[in-house]
């Protein structure tokens, strides 16, 4: 029988070696260290289990597994298939992890979405779901339990992000349900469990004189010359900040008087066209010069490589004296749309100009020029209109 100090005090030699302990356990000796095995016989058979690492496994563990051992081979079962089974299982287990099955979904998809969005949503999965989910067999997370997790999120207040995250994770139970290691998904249940999120308008002026006071604002800016530019070509074009800061020159043609605005760079990817009001070429030319050689209209003070900042414009108009929760760069194409109703232009060619989401995918594919003429009216129009309340 083998005790502690015998162990403790066996050495490695060139040759491996055996010391016995009983019932066919004994510890290997090799120079690299001191192994676990048991010797057994089943279907009239020799065989060898490895029983785990010495000092890992202590001697009294190593005679619990040899028992564990002998009492399968009493019910008539291999001691080292029912290991190899449980190791199946185990690996089985691991890949139906709600992790394993998140990343899945993410490095299948996340190639079709914007590199910010793929970043987004791996982030969050990553913070806010798997430390806690994460080694969790997917078809065994409950409602309950995924309610648990998104209530922490809640409690720091992010309501929103609560709400987004509970889309994220039900997405990838929809995928494990797609790919068989899932039967259904528990973040359906929870509509309405969670804080409902007040819906956010960005700021915008919408009164005439508002306005006005406004445009006369844009014209007496004194900052960069670039972003002044960039100001009052923003109310013109009412674009969304994103699609006006990464303008490049090459999308401008000034014989047509038109911006083409690639699918790639739009929110709803499909090509849009802005028609460019003569107010509106008059700006473009003015800027040429100074920056026509470049990529970018307008390009960040640091890099002419990269388009301006995206919170040039709102740090422009907090310059002015504009607070966030009166006016905002994305408050351009709320002011355009309030007035242009007013004045009686039609809805569609409004929102069609603002490259608001086409419902019929259809019609989508063919549409990114429907109304233009009614719209290069619009655009001309709209321009008089701003200068004249400016005036």
């Amino acid at each position: 029988m083998l005790t502690d100090a015998a162990i403790r005090n066996a050495k490695p030699s060139p040759k491996p070696y055996k010391i016995f302990d009983s019932g066919g356990l004994y510890l290997l000796i090799k120079p690299a260290g001191k192994y676990w095995r048991l010797d057994y016989r089943f279907a009239d058979k020799r065989k060898t289990l490895a029983l785990g690492v010495y000092p890992v496994i202590a001697l009294v563990d190593a005679r619990k597994k040899r028992d564990e051992a002998r009492q399968l081979l009493v019910n008539g079962v291999d001691p080292s298939a029912a290991k190899r089974a449980n190791k199946q299982v185990r690996q089985q287990i691991h890949e139906n992890t709600f992790e394993v099955i998140a990343t899945e979904w993410h490095a299948k998809l996340s190639t079709t979405w914007a590199a910010a969005t793929a970043a987004n949503i791996k982030r969050c999965l990553e913070m806010d779901i798997i430390p806690w989910l994460g080694n969790r067999p997917i078809k065994e997370i409950s409602a309950p339990e995924l309610l648990a997790v998104l209530r922490k999120i809640e409690s720091r207040g992010a309501h929103e992000k609560a709400q987004r995250t509970r889309e994220y994770v039900g997405r990838v139970f929809r995928y494990a349900i797609q790919t068989g290691r899932a039967e259904r998904d528990p973040s359906g249940d929870l509509k309405g469990a969670l804080a409902p999120v007040k819906a956010k308008h960005h700021a915008s002026i919408t009164d005439p004189q508002g306005v006005a006071q406004l445009m006369r604002a844009i014209s007496s800016f004194r900052g960069s010359f670039i972003t002044q530019c960039a100001l009052q070509l923003a109310p013109l074009v009412f674009v969304r900040p994103g699609e006006l800061r990464q303008a490049e020159w090459q999308e401008i043609d000034f014989d047509k008087q038109e911006w083409r605005i690639p699918a790639k760079k739009m929110k709803m990817k499909e090509q849009h066209i802005v028609p460019l009001a003569h107010q509106a070429i008059e700006i473009l030319k003015a800027v040429q010069p100074l920056t026509g050689n470049y990529k970018y209209i307008f390009p960040s003070i640091r890099s002419t490589a990269r388009p301006m900042s995206e919170n040039t414009v709102n740090a422009a108009l907090r310059r002015m004296g504009y607070e966030k929760d009166e006016m905002t760069g994305h408050g351009f194409r709320s002011m355009a749309s309030t007035l242009l109703h007013e004045n009686g232009w039609p809805h569609e060619a409004i929102e069609r100009q603002l490259a608001h989401a086409e419902r019929n995918k259809i019609a989508a594919a063919y549409n990114f020029a429907e109304h233009l003429p009614k719209r290069r009216e619009m655009m001309q129009f709209w321009a008089d209109y701003l200068e004249g309340l400016k005036r």
